[in-house]
């Protein structure tokens, strides 16, 4: 493997260390401000004898619930997100890794144009190298 594609992958690994990790905050705000936004809403039976052990085990356990849906939903949400950026990645690293090889091929073309233009030059100063002492020779004879 090539030093110029070491050098992209290092690139590419770490764009996608930045971006994952932008990523991940924005996921972390997203859940803090939902679980910020949820309310509990609370039935209590104004008779003289509450059970409030009852009462705390059913609000614990409906709490317990909306916390598992939550997590369920974020998780589900943060896998989604995950694939289809990951998706995301591999395709611009393939389009970055054909860019590289045009750039290369280019790179290339423009040695070999610059070696054909160079021995066409130096054709051109022998000949006209010869016509001058073509020249001279008949300005001589």
């Amino acid at each position: 493997m090539s030093k110029v594609e070491l050098e992209a992958k290092v690139v590419a690994l770490n764009d996608e260390i930045n971006f994952l990790r932008t990523l991940h905050e924005t996921e972390l705000t997203e859940l803090q401000s939902q679980i910020s936004d949820t309310s509990v809403v609370l039935y209590m039976d104004n008779s003289r004898f509450l059970d409030l052990d009852g009462i705390i085990t059913e609000v614990k356990a409906q709490y317990e619930e909306m916390a598992k849906c939550s997590w369920t939903e974020a998780e589900a949400w943060y896998q989604t997100k995950f694939e289809t950026l990951q998706a995301q990645a591999g395709k611009h690293g393939d389009d970055l890794r054909n860019t590289w090889n045009e750039i290369a091929e280019m790179n290339w073309a423009i040695q070999r144009l610059q070696a054909e233009l160079d021995a066409i030059k130096n054709q051109h100063a022998k000949l006209e190298a010869a016509i001058a002492e073509a020249e001279e020779l008949v300005l001589n004879s």
